[in-house]
């Protein structure tokens, strides 16, 4: 009985080992043939000439042009009116509305900005001598100066923006 039980036990053994073979070489692919490989590389297909690039319009985000803009990294006790009158002169600290729409997906409070945070500064003059991006602007502007007025938090910012928007 002890013989029998061995003998299938060896028997299993070989079908295992047998069936594993077997396989592994289906896996790997067919044995490398023994005929010669050209070593010459194919010709490379004739190159067609390349169609006439068109200029590229300046990038936009909401209407602002954001070609020539600059990332700024804040730190602590930044504001966005601090950062705009750094970037863009001490008398235009209501122009950080122009920030929060270029970093539109960053900045989500105008009164909250964290250290660290990388905000696109962007080229003030090339967005003033635009007419859509001033449009845009405008209204931003207005937009965030009706939030200030609503929630009550500096008048006089919103005095400031109403003025600076209805001069765009």
């Amino acid at each position: 009985m002890k013989k029998n039980i061995v003998f299938c036990l060896v028997l299993l053994l070989g079908l295992f080992v047998l069936f594993a073979c077997a396989t592994a070489q289906s896996a790997s692919g067919p044995a490398p043939s023994s005929a010669p490989v050209s070593a010459a590389p194919a010709a490379p297909p004739p190159a067609s000439p390349s169609p006439p690039v068109a200029p590229v319009p300046p990038e936009r985000a909401h209407a602002l042009i954001l070609d020539g803009a600059e990332l700024y990294t804040v730190i602590k006790a930044d504001t966005l009116s601090h950062i705009a009158r750094l970037k863009y002169g001490a008398a235009n600290g209501f122009y950080y509305p122009l920030i929060i729409m270029a970093s539109r997906d960053i900045v989500e409070d105008q009164d909250v900005i964290e250290p660290n945070t990388v905000l696109t500064i962007p080229n003030l003059q090339a967005n003033l001598n635009d007419a859509k991006a001033r449009a845009s602007m405008k209204n931003f502007f207005l937009e965030i100066a009706e939030i200030t007025e609503r929630e009550h938090k500096r008048p006089n910012d919103a005095v400031g923006l109403r003025r600076l928007a209805e001069s765009l």
